[in-house]
C-alpha cells in the first residue's frame, strides 16, 4: 500500500476533515508520521485569517522541499477559498482540493497517481449524504470531536467562515447519535462537540428553531462512561435552559466555551452582535449562580475598525469584572468579502494590527493572574483526570479534567505509575504551576 502524510493546520472542525479523508483513502494507503517517506501528502489548510494561511503556505513548502517526489495535494479552507488562484500559484502542487464534499478525494487522489494536474472545488451535496467515518483519531486516545453541523448563518462582519464554509447545515440528529455511539464504543471517553455555533443546531431546519437542547438530551441517554465538552457557543444564542440542563446531566461538563469577542457596544454591534458589556457580565453571573464551579473559556478580537484605547479598556474592565478562566486574543484579519472589509484600508489596518498586538499583550498581563487565581481554586480537591500522554522514563503522565479543552487550555502533570494514555484516571490536585495544574493519583479511583 502506498503511504499518506497528512498536515492538519487550523481548528478542530479542519481535524474533524482531516480525519475523514483519510478513512476515505484507507484501502489504498496507510498513514506515515513522517513526510519523508509517504507518496503522498496532504496539506489540510487553514484560510481563517493572513496569518494562518501564510502558516499553511509555508508548511506546503517546507514538506515539498522535505519529499520532492511525492504528490502533494493543497486541502482545505484555503484551498476552498481560493483554489483557481492557488493552481495558478503554485505549480507544485499535484491537486488543489476543497473541503464541501470529502467522498471525491479518493477520486482526485486517483487522478494526480495517473499523472493529472487537478483542481477540485465541488459543491455540497445533501446533508444526509456527507461522509464522517473515520478510522483513525488524531487526538491523543481518549478524545474525540464530533462535529454536529458545517458552515454558519450568523454572519458576523469579521469572519470569513461563511465565504469558507457556507451557511449553516446540520447533520441529521440520529446520524450524529449513531457516530457518537460508534466512538464511545471505541474507547473514547470524551466527546467534543463542535460546530460554528452549538446552539444554532437545526435553525436550518422547518421552524427555524433550535435543536441543540434535544439533541444534548439524545447524546447524554447513550450507554457508556464518558463525558460531553461544550465548544463554541455564540453568547447571543446561548440557550438558558442550559446551565440547569447540565447540573441535572453530569455527563455534561460545566465548561461553557463563549466567544464575546469585545466589551464596547459600538464595536460589538459593527460586529453584528447585539449584546453588551452588561449583557455578557449577566449571562457569566447567571451561569455561575447556577453552576458556582463552571468554567468559562472566550475569545477576545483586538484590533477591530474602530477600536480605540478607551474601546480597548472597557475589554479590560470587562475581564477584570468576569474573572473568565480561560481568556484567548486574537488580532483583527482584513478579510476581502467580508463586511468589516471596506471600515478601513490597507494603511491603516497595518497599522493598527500593530498597536493591536501590543493590546495583546497587556491583555495577556491582566488575564495571567486571573487564570491562576481560578485555577488555585481546585488545589486540595480530587478531580477525573483524562491521562494523554506518558512521559518515558518517568512516572509522570500529561492529561486535563473537565476544566481544560484539549489544546487551547492548561494541562495536567500526573504523578503516578503504571498510567495508561485514553483512561481517566482520579487524582489529588496538589499546586498551581504557571497555567497547569500538579496532581497525584489516587491508588484505587476509576481506571487506575
Amino acid at each position: 500500500m502506498r503511504r499518506v502524510y497528512i498536515e492538519n493546520l487550523g481548528c478542530s472542525k479542519n481535524q474533524v476533515d482531516a480525519e475523514v479523508m483519510l478513512a476515505q483513502l484507507s484501502s489504498g494507503f496507510v498513514r506515515t508520521e513522517d513526510a519523508t517517506e509517504a507518496d503522498l501528502i496532504i496539506v489540510n489548510t487553514c484560510g481563517f485569517i493572513e496569518s494562518a494561511r501564510e502558516e499553511s503556505i509555508s508548511a506546503f513548502f517546507e514538506l515539498h522541499s522535505a519529499n520532492p517526489e511525492a504528490r502533494i495535494i493543497l486541502s482545505g479552507c484555503m484551498a476552498e477559498r481560493y483554489g483557481a488562484a492557488l493552481e495558478e500559484e503554485l505549480g507544485e502542487a499535484s491537486a488543489i482540493f476543497g473541503n464541501r464534499d470529502l467522498s471525491q478525494i479518493s477520486g482526485v487522489v486517483a487522478r494526480v497517481f495517473d499523472g493529472e494536474r487537478v483542481l477540485s472545488t465541488p459543491a455540497y451535496g445533501d446533508v444526509r449524504n456527507d461522509v464522517y467515518e473515520r478510522s483513525e483519531l488524531f487526538n491523543y486516545p481518549g478524545s474525540a470531536y464530533l462535529k454536529i453541523s458545517e458552515g454558519c448563518n450568523h454572519r458576523c462582519s469579521f469572519c470569513a467562515i461563511p465565504l469558507i464554509r457556507g451557511p449553516l447545515r446540520s447533520r441529521p440528529m440520529e446520524v450524529i447519535l449513531t457516530e457518537a455511539s460508534a466512538l464511545i464504543s471505541s474507547g473514547v471517553r470524551e466527546l467534543n462537540l463542535i460546530a460554528q455555533d452549538l446552539a444554532s443546531y437545526g435553525t436550518d431546519w422547518e421552524g427555524r428553531e433550535s435543536r441543540f437542547m434535544a439533541l444534548l438530551e439524545a447524546l447524554v441517554g447513550l450507554d457508556g462512561d464518558f463525558w460531553i465538552r461544550l465548544l463554541y457557543i455564540h453568547p447571543d444564542t446561548f440557550p438558558p435552559t442550559l446551565p440547569a440542563f447540565i447540573k441535572a446531566h453530569p455527563k455534561v461538563l460545566p465548561y461553557f466555551d463563549i466567544p464575546f469577542q469585545h466589551a464596547n457596544t459600538a464595536i460589538l454591534r459593527s460586529m453584528g452582535r447585539v449584546g453588551t458589556k452588561e449583557s455578557y457580565l449577566a449571562l457569566i453571573a447567571s451561569i455561575r449562580a447556577q453552576i458556582p464551579d463552571a468554567v468559562l473559556r472566550s475569545t477576545i478580537l483586538l484590533g477591530y475598525p474602530g477600536e480605540s484605547e478607551e474601546a480597548f479598556g472597557q475589554v479590560i474592565d470587562f475581564l477584570k469584572e468576569a474573572k473568565l478562566n480561560w481568556v484567548g486574543s486574537f488580532v483583527y484579519s482584513r478579510e476581502e468579502g467580508t463586511r468589516a472589509y471596506e471600515l478601513r484600508g490597507a494603511g491603516a489596518h497595518k497599522r493598527a494590527a500593530a498597536e493591536a498586538r501590543r493590546r495583546q499583550q497587556a491583555l495577556e498581563r491582566v488575564q495571567g493572574p486571573i487564570t491562576e487565581e481560578n485555577l488555585a481554586r481546585f488545589v486540595g480537591r480530587e478531580m477525573d483526570v483524562l491521562v494523554e500522554e506518558l512521559i518515558e522514563g518517568e512516572d509522570l503522565a500529561i492529561g486535563r479534567s473537565w476544566i481544560q479543552a484539549p489544546e487551547v487550555d492548561g494541562l495536567i502533570v500526573i504523578m503516578g505509575r503504571n498510567l495508561t494514555a485514553g483512561t481517566i484516571v482520579r487524582c489529588g490536585i496538589r499546586r498551581v504551576n504557571g497555567l497547569d495544574l500538579e496532581a497525584i493519583v489516587i491508588e484505587g479511583g476509576r481506571d487506575g
